[in-house]
């Protein structure tokens, strides 16, 4: 034990021996010029270190330095600066020469990828080879130079791109590891905070850097991700994923492949890229297993005609808006739409959006900067199909947008209710169109879009109102007349046919026809969308429920009854003419009876006054 002890001692003798020798014997301000031409030899770069270099032995043998810059060639702004650097450096290689740099560590670094600190190329400066790109450069002071390890700590990102705006990443930590043949393994961590929303991020992935600067892979193992703040759910969007990135210097090209990501509860494979010029470039290729709208965007605000929330007095959940920008109040709606081209393809199985579940969703659409054609959104819905393609215009000033929905036996209430429209109206909706408008909104759709379409409605009901039961009880209070009892508080129709026409909230719909084994109508009409009010006119026959035979029924089945409906829908009134149809039904009765007596008396005097009497009437 006494040996062991002993020979422990020793060792510990001749490291603090040797550590203080280093220290004694090598100044490492003997390294500074050396290191500056290491790093322009292998990367082109300028690296500027301010102040002595000095030791640091404990508990690492490590290298200080005070203010450090790297900047790229010809570049204006240095790309990384720091108040402070320190380089691990390993303590046997030193013996013989080799300086070692087991890890760089950069602490409260500024780290700027943007326009003024990109390098700047010589048009007549010679393209080395590809091979030399990353050269081991011998060295002609018999020292050699090598570093395995670089973190960053508590450091700020800047990323801008020509004229883009700039976004800034804090809270960077970044630890990198590479080996001989520059395959190295990255962990890194920051967090955004733009437009009142936070984004922290994490990633591991392992990088080939053995063709860089002309091109750069990541398989990323792990990715996690949070955001929150405004214009996004309560909750945030919380995912994970992983990928496959490339690189590609001379083509400023970002390529992403075997996308496999999760955000909330949705999730999507895919691959995308993009290529920086001076409008981005974008391809993307994605497939939604699930995609959950809900789950993604802000909660709507509440209906201004919800009567539940105005009745109970229930608190809505506040929804925080981003800040308008000074500077972006005078620009058009959708105007980042001109800065970039993209070709996208998009499929997910489900969707679910406004409460309304969709399967088999597949969109193909194209921005030109600024002209977004939609040339395929379609997808089912329950049982029915729906397709929306269109266009969105936004070059000029005022943005204009162009879309052709076609619905084919889609139910009525669910749209209805998706959109806050208290109209108590289901059945099976077929409808093709032509809408026109500036802005892809809701509420903008209810009061200031344009167009046209044809709409056919099977198995129509319509609650609220028994178009049947209101005639037949008007029949029954002005006649002797008697209806079967009908208890239902609905209008039901097997087929109801219109045109309508939208025009800034005016909604006419023309044309209407409706059938069913117990009714026939025939009408046209009003709807204000904004104000939610209704003024239309039926003219309704009602063909069965009626008690008995009588020529007054027989009346009743082959003559139009007028039916106004208006009001507001959540309380709409009607008028009906029923007297008058009664009255004339009267007068037609007592003419034809009057006509039968004096056709019968025609030659006596009384049956030519008769005569003579119906002829004026």
């Amino acid at each position: 034990m006494r040996r062991v002890l002993t020979t422990l001692m020793i060792l510990l003798v001749v490291l603090v021996a040797g550590l203080s020798a280093l220290v004694l014997l090598v100044n490492p301000n003997d390294f500074r010029a050396y290191m500056v031409r290491q790093v322009e030899a292998r990367s082109g770069y300028q690296l500027k270190l301010d102040g002595p270099l000095r030791w640091h032995v404990w508990p690492q043998l490590s290298i200080l330095s005070g203010r450090m810059s790297l900047t790229a060639p010809g570049a204006s702004q240095p790309l990384v600066s720091a108040d402070n650097m320190r380089l691990d450096v390993a303590l046997i290689p030193l013996i013989s020469h080799q300086l070692q740099v087991t890890q760089v560590m950069l602490k409260g670094a500024v780290i700027q990828l943007t326009p003024q600190t990109e390098a700047v190329r010589d048009a007549n400066a010679p393209v080395a080879p590809r091979e030399n790109t990353l050269p081991d450069e011998p060295s002609d002071t018999g020292w050699s130079f090598d570093i395995g390890k670089l973190k960053v700590a508590d450091s700020v990102l800047v990323f801008q791109h020509e004229h883009a705006e700039q976004v800034t990443v804090r809270n960077i930590n970044l630890q990198m590891e590479q080996d001989a043949h520059h395959l190295a393994s990255v962990e890194f961590s920051g967090r955004v905070n733009r437009d009142q929303r936070d984004l922290t991020l994490s990633l591991n992935a392992s990088v080939n850097a053995s063709d860089y600067p002309h091109r750069l892979t990541a398989d990323i193992q792990q990715l996690d991700w949070q955001l929150t703040g405004a214009d996004l759910p309560t909750q945030g969007i919380t995912g994970q994923g992983t990928l496959q990135a490339v690189w590609r210097e001379e083509q400023k090209q970002l390529e992403l492949d075997n996308l496999n990501l999760q955000a909330n509860d949705s999730s999507l494979k895919g691959q995308a890229s993009v290529t920086l010029e001076e409008k981005p470039k974008w391809v993307l290729d994605l497939q939604f297993d699930k995609l959950n709208l809900e789950n993604l965007l802000p909660p709507l605000p509440a209906s201004a005609t919800d009567s539940d929330a105005t009745q109970t007095g229930q608190s809505q959940a506040t929804v925080v808006s981003r800040p308008v920008i000074s500077s972006n109040l005078d620009q058009p709606d959708y105007n980042a739409l001109r800065g970039f081209t993209a070709d996208i393809l998009l499929k997910a199985n489900s969707l679910r959006w406004r409460g309304i579940d969709f399967t088999d969703v597949s969109s193909q659409m194209f921005n030109h900067n600024g002209l977004l054609v939609i040339s395929e959104l379609s997808g089912k819905m329950g049982s029915g199909n729906i397709s929306l393609p269109g266009t969105l215009d936004v070059r000029k000033d005022v943005a204009s947008a162009a879309f052709q929905p076609r619905l084919d036996n889609v139910e009525i209430g669910t749209i209805l209710k998706a959109f806050n429209y208290p109209i108590a109206l289901t059945g099976q909706l077929t409808l093709a169109g032509d809408f026109s408008g500036t802005k892809i909104d809701a509420d903008a759709f209810r009061r200031e879009w344009q167009g046209q379409a044809h709409l056919d409605l099977k198995n129509s009901r319509m609650e609220g109102l028994n178009f049947q039961q209101l005639v037949q009880q008007a029949v029954e209070r002005s006649s002797d007349v008697k209806a079967q009892d009908n208890y239902d508080s609905a209008t039901r129709l097997d087929s109801f046919t219109a045109d309508l026409t939208l025009d800034n909230g005016q909604l006419s719909l023309d044309g209407m026809q409706g059938t069913s084994s117990l009714l026939s109508i025939t009408g046209e009409g009003k709807l204000d969308l904004a104000k939610e009010t209704a003024d239309t006119r039926f003219n309704v026959r009602v063909l069965s429920g009626w008690q008995g035979e009588s020529k007054l029924i027989d009346f009743l089945k082959e003559t139009p009854v007028p039916l106004t409906v208006y009001g507001k829908w959540q309380a709409l009134n009607y008028s009906l003419q029923v007297d008058q149809i009664l009255r004339k039904h009267l007068q037609d009765e007592a003419k034809r009876r009057l006509s039968g007596w004096a056709d019968r008396n025609k030659d006596s005097q009384d049956g030519k006054d008769v005569k003579k009497l119906l002829d004026k009437l």
